[in-house]
């Protein structure tokens, strides 16, 4: 490995590179331009857009793409050369301003939700100048956002960079009141990334996992992670070798790939990042996932991001550390150590108390998944309920401001804000709740629902909007008061009072909870069709009205893409199911069944006095399971038809998961069993105890 002060960051066109390739003129108005969040002027994207393709061609790059975030999960890319012909067979280099500010990929084979028609091509990338350049497979990439013809957004980018603007505007508003100088405030994000390595040459021999990204059949292996050996253990040399390339190439981008290890279930591991502005997060995130595919190919590996690879052992998700900081380097979720940083912590505390509890169905909305539902609940994952892990001594902290009792923690103090100094919190004053789905963690929130394969930019843009209506109206209040401190402490105390429902620092798991959540009047959404509606209830469609994210015709789309996807993957997983039932196992369940009967013939001719009881059980058994295998696939075949009657998503989406889900499940349990019956010899593909045990 090369020394990491000499890689970082070498296929970036960031802050230092700007420094050295621009002119001091124009680099101090472009640093202007992305602080203050202002439009780009031309004059300048033409002397930044030279000096990148400069930079760029010394270091041997040819083509330069507008690199985006469609509604696909993944990323999109158009490469264009820099050639411009001359006129004389000849031609020159070229970049300009425009092509940096702006492109035009066809946008007519993108998730549009109904905004357009298919015919109807045009859409436009807008250069992200907050987000640097890159290098990446000898291109230079240019984040950008995404949308189409008519303005509307297409993309992840767009409405994340809105809802961090709404955040901002509103935070400052609120900073003002305390007379704090800042002028912008920044949604930070760290996201820890789980993911599983596997075998790829077993990987091609199971048809789910290519066509899925998930097992659909797999009996549990003898050992899976009972005995907790895997977790934190020593990393086995082909995987260490994985992670030092794959930190490498990350450097090489500018990700602050910090942590590795591995995690509870056996041949899945974890890799977290450094905290960095949300937007940048995102598109360092997208290019993880990228990377840990491409790399683990070139070890023999794959890198599985579903959320549910394996049943009966941990799944993967992404743990999305939130924060909020100002543009003068102060962490607004820190609770400071002046009576005014107390306050101003106490406020912004309750603000993402309003905003958890106030728009639940959103955060649950936003992790939303066919391959989500199969881990939210279990014991790697946080419940679908929404709740918020204060820790004891905070909760008892807002508990004394509800009642105006003094808090007796760390010494009796009177608690009145802004006035008295918040007792002494220390970062880590409480262990971590990992059945919480948005836990404290001393100066930041841990949204631990999403799932492994999801863009973080859908949870982020609903924290930040959320966060952005509760400062909005905490400064619409307090802008008028006249004794600020009387009525910043009087805001507070009833904010406490509204929203402490939301605050659950028990065991998420417990089966009481659901029925204590239910009688807070919480949400306890359990599935994809279940949550998605709420997205289309009218305050959330005001929500995003109010602050300029989404209109009503972009938040349909949405709806209706995030459908439309959920009732694909379910019907590629049913038909993958089939595929696999009835051309592999099926034929291996009964040529295995015919080895038995012929053995027991052959033992039956040799001597009739011969026992072959334990073949005529295991022949009844696999008979009986091999018709009953041949049902299910029959009734899931036969129902598969009707889930096309309807033209409404909805309509599908909950006949798939009350129909169809169920009957999948009856074939992978029989299919299951009989993997337990079967010779090793003849059953059709690598079973988990391969999977899970051979990297």
């Amino acid at each position: 490995m090369s020394r990491l002060d000499e890689i970082f960051a070498s296929n970036v066109f960031n802050d230092s590179v700007m420094q050295q390739r621009l002119p001091k003129d124009t680099y101090r108005r472009l640093k202007k331009t992305i602080d203050e969040g202002k439009q780009l002027d031309l004059q300048i994207a033409n002397v930044v857009a030279h000096a990148m393709k400069e930079w760029a061609i010394d270091k041997g790059v040819t083509h330069y793409t507008h690199w985006f975030q469609p509604l696909t999960g993944i990323t999109a890319e158009k490469h264009d050369a820099f050639i411009t012909p001359t006129g004389n067979g000849q031609m020159i280099q070229s970049f300009s301003g425009t092509e940096l500010v702006r492109g035009e990929p066809d946008a007519s084979s993108f998730p549009s939700g109904g905004l357009r028609s298919t015919f109807e091509a045009r859409g436009y990338t807008a250069w992200d100048p907050t987000s640097y350049a890159f290098i990446k497979d000898g291109v230079l990439c240019i984040p950008t956002a995404f949308c189409s013809y008519g303005g509307e957004a297409l993309d992840q980018k767009t409405p994340l960079l809105r809802s961090m603007e709404a955040l901002s505007t509103q935070a400052v508003r609120v900073l003002k009141l305390f007379g704090r100088d800042a002028t912008r405030v920044l949604p930070t994000v760290g996201p820890e990334q789980e993911y599983f390595l596997i075998d790829r040459a077993l990987y091609e021999q199971r048809k789910d996992l290519i066509f899925t990204g998930r097992t659909l059949f797999g009996a549990k292996p003898p050992k899976g992670q009972e005995l907790d050996d895997h977790y934190f253990g020593t990393i086995r040399p082909r995987v260490q070798d994985f992670m030092r390339e794959l930190n490498e190439e990350l450097w090489k981008l500018g990700i602050y790939a910090k942590t590795e290890h591995n995690e509870c279930a056996p041949g899945q591991h974890e890799m977290a990042p450094v905290f960095t502005v949300s937007n940048i997060s995102c598109d360092h995130n997208q290019l993880t996932m990228e990377y840990m595919k491409r790399v683990a190919e070139r070890h023999g590996l794959v890198c599985l991001l579903a959320e549910k690879p394996f049943a009966g052992v941990n799944g993967s998700g992404k743990h999305n550390n939130w924060s909020m900081v100002t543009n003068t380097g102060y962490n607004l979720l820190n609770p400071g150590n002046s009576p005014y940083d107390s306050a101003q912590f106490l406020l912004f505390l309750v603000a993402v108390i309003r905003a958890v509890d106030c728009y639940q169905d959103l955060l649950r909305i936003s992790v939303s998944s066919a391959g989500n539902d199969h881990r939210l609940g279990a014991n790697e994952a946080p419940p679908a309920i929404i709740s918020i892990f204060l820790g004891d001594e905070l909760t008892e902290i807002l508990s004394s401001l509800e009642t105006g009792e003094a808090y007796k923690g760390h010494g009796v103090q009177e608690l009145a804000v802004g006035v008295h100094v918040l007792p002494h919190f220390p970062r880590d004053n409480t262990d971590r709740n990992r059945t919480s789905p948005f836990a404290f963690t001393g100066n930041k929130f841990e949204f631990r629902s999403l799932g492994s394969s999801a863009s973080i930019s859908e949870c982020n843009v609903m924290i930040n909007t959320a966060v952005a209506e509760s400062l909005r109206l905490y400064a619409d209040e307090l802008e008028k008061a006249e004794d600020f401190q009387t009525s910043l402490h009087d805001l507070i105390v009833r904010e406490i009072k509204a929203h402490k429902r939301i605050i659950f620092n028990g065991n998420g798991y417990a089966g009481s909870w659901v029925e204590e959540a239910r009688s807070r009047g919480l949400l306890n959404l359990s599935s994809t069709p279940d949550a998605l509606p709420h997205l289309l209830d009218e305050k959330n469609l005001e929500l995003f009205r109010q602050h300029g994210i989404f209109t009503e015709t972009e938040v349909r789309s949405r709806y209706e893409i995030a459908l439309e996807t959920y009732n694909k993957a379910i019907l590629i997983e049913a038909e993958t199911m089939l595929a696999m039932a009835k051309r592999e196992i099926l034929p291996a369940v009964l040529h295995f069944t015919g080895e038995v009967a012929r053995t027991a013939a052959a033992v039956k001719q040799y001597s009739p006095a011969l026992n072959t009881i334990p073949e005529e059980k295991l022949l009844l058994s696999l008979t009986e399971h091999t018709q009953a295998l041949s049902d299910a696939i029959e009734h899931l075949e036969n129902i598969l038809q009707d889930q096309g009657k309807s033209d409404d998503f909805l309509t599908r989406a909950r006949y798939l998961h009350d129909v169809i889900l169920p009957a999948m499940n009856r074939i992978r349990q029989i299919s299951d069993e009989l993997e337990t019956m079967v010779d090793k010899k003849d059953w059709p593909f690598p079973t988990y105890a391969e999977l899970l045990f051979t990297v």
